[in-house]
């Protein structure tokens, strides 16, 4: 097998050319233009002769012909091969037969069976589309009728193209065919289009120099365990002279607040969907709403909602944060829906004392919801807290609305995670573990499921992370303890790529997406930590919420201020 690439031309400069390969990686420099000191020349490598390649075609891009020739000429090395050279020539000149005949000096070359069919179609609609934009309506309608016709390939695309003999000036061609027009833009597309059907040995694919820094860029971010801040993905925006590296300082690991509003037990905490508000619920039957200042990371206390009379123990937002559902421990058979915006109750439920009413979950549209709880109730609603269906005999655990909105995902009390269609009144399993599902939340475009499962002697993978549509287990998160308690973990940071959970040894804990081991354990908390939310719009604020009574706000270090009630700095423990 031959290598790819360009091989130096090793001859002298009275000697005729070497002859270019059929598959086109063997490319050499035709006459006259030789290295002009061969003996000072190191044979060069693959690799070696690929980066010629790809800076001198960067050079061409910035218009440095004359560097980029020197460049080939010095190397011994082509740019590409002298066909596909010529094709490009020929394309950006509009030159369409002498094009037609460089794909037959292509043809060996061409990859697919099919390849040489294509290209050529191609190069005629161009050809079609400039005459017609030209105004030479004649020559358009022999090009459609005796040479794309005849190819007998794509006629519906045939049809298409002459329907644009309808159009009545070169604007409405532009606009109807989805066109540039004629000249440089729609011709290097043409080119990119044609090149796919090459080796890369023979025409390099435009750009080929930025996208494989692009990809080592992209490639660092990932492998960055705290990468959490937007970075534009123009090159400019970065330096390629050193590694991308995100400070630990610049992720939410410091406590920058200290909420201690409630007096007694914390069991939940939310960030509105808008990110500007979060929501925290307690033992001591309070619902607090805080106000967030989005540059300052400070929250403010903006009203609280009082006598939940066995407490706050899930809430759950509207999607335009406009509301909240309030919930309640196992014992209680009531639910709240609070309009936030004029701090009203806009209705109190409470269908039977034998409910048990624990969780709820918002249709995407906002006009109904669901709920339910241990004791087998389970109620799709309005917003006036009228029962619109039910299910029965399902204990329900947690719940969640997929993003379609066309069936409810609920974990019940038989170690399972099951889909329910209200509208068809169907139901299917999804997910099944070997110990009880405490609680669960899905990502945001609904693919990933992250459980918080029950453990016996306090084992400490308690978190896994589910792939709900192939019902794979793909980890099982380490590091957090957790026994019987219901404690309710999430997705967060830039494009949710980590993991957050509460554990009973006071911890929080934060793990890379593609990692089982964590990256950060956050200490600051003196009992249980029961919840932990990021906030969707602010990939640097974490709230997390405890049995201390406390509410900590977590931050980058540059947030941390000293007047805004942190006393005691939770800290980051490196893991």
């Amino acid at each position: 097998m031959q290598s790819n690439g360009c091989p130096q031309h090793n001859g002298t400069s009275g000697e005729p050319a070497s002859t270019s390969q059929q598959n086109g990686a063997c490319l050499t420099v035709p006459n006259g233009q030789h290295n002009d000191n061969p003996s000072q020349t190191k044979p060069m490598s693959q690799t070696d002769q690929d980066i010629v390649r790809l800076i001198a075609q960067h050079l061409r891009g910035l218009g440095l012909d004359q560097t980029a020739e020197q460049l080939i000429k010095e190397s011994g090395c082509m740019l590409e091969h002298p066909a596909a050279a010529r094709l490009r020539s020929h394309v950006m000149d509009g030159e369409w037969v002498k094009a037609e005949s460089d794909l037959e000096d292509l043809k060996s070359l061409i990859e697919s069976s099919h390849g040489l069919i294509k290209m050529k179609f191609m190069i005629l609609e161009q050809k079609y589309l400039e005459l017609l934009e030209d105004g030479r309506e004649m020559e358009a309608l022999h090009c459609l009728r005796h040479e794309l016709t005849p190819m007998k390939y794509n006629t519906e695309r045939v049809h298409e193209l002459s329907s644009y003999m309808m159009c009545c000036n070169a604007e409405d061609l532009r606009k109807t065919a989805n066109w540039t027009g004629k000249g440089v833009d729609s011709r290097s597309l043409l080119i990119e289009r044609l090149q796919s059907f090459l080796p890369p040995t023979v025409m390099l694919p435009p750009r080929r120099l930025l996208t494989l820094l692009n990809q080592a860029v992209e490639l660092q971010k990932d492998k960055c365990p705290y990468h959490n801040t937007k970075i534009d993905n123009n090159l400019d925006a970065v330096s390629l002279l050193i590694d991308h590296v995100c400070s630990r300082e610049q992720f939410p690991s410091t406590t920058i607040q200290i909420l201690t509003d409630h007096c007694d037990e914390v069991w939940f905490c939310r960030f509105s969907p808008d990110g500007t508000k979060l929501a925290t619920g307690s033992k001591d039957g309070s619902l607090i709403i805080w106000e967030i200042d989005m540059v300052t990371y400070e929250l403010k206390h903006r009203r609280s909602f009082e006598n939940h009379a066995y407490g706050v123990s899930f809430i759950a937002w509207s999607p335009d944060s406009t509301h909240i559902v309030a919930c309640g421990p196992d014992d209680c058979s009531d639910l709240w829906m609070w309009n936030i915006e004029t701090g009203t109750l806009r209705f109190k439920m409470s269908q039977s004392q034998e409910d048990s009413l624990t969780t709820a979950a918002w249709h995407a549209d906002g006009k109904k919801f669901v709920t339910g709880g241990i004791r087998g109730q389970f109620y799709q609603c309005d917003l006036d807290g009228n029962i619109m269906d039910s299910w029965e005999g399902v204990r329900v655990q947690s719940m969640a609305f997929q993003v379609d909105g066309k069936y409810v995902l609920a974990a019940d009390t038989h170690h399972r995670i099951r889909g329910y269609n209200f509208d068809e009144l169907t139901d299917f399993n999804i997910i099944q573990e070997d110990q009880p599902i405490m609680s669960f939340t899905l990502n945001e475009p609904g693919r990933l499921a992250l459980l918080n499962v029950a453990t016996q002697l306090f084992r400490v993978e308690g978190v896994h992370l589910w792939d709900i549509k192939d019902k794979l287990l793909l980890r099982k998160f380490q590091g957090v303890t957790q026994g019987f308690y219901t404690i309710h973990s999430c997705f967060g940071g830039l494009n949710q790529d980590f993991v957050a959970s509460g554990s009973e040894d006071h911890k929080v804990y934060i793990w890379h997406l593609r990692r089982e081991m964590p990256i950060s354990a956050l200490e600051g908390h003196s009992r249980t930590v029961n919840c932990v939310h990021w906030n969707s719009k602010l990939p640097g604020m974490l709230a997390s919420a405890s049995d201390d009574g406390t509410v900590r706000i977590w931050g980058p270090m540059d947030k941390l201020k000293t007047s805004n009630g942190c006393e005691e700095s939770g800290r980051s423990t490196p893991v």
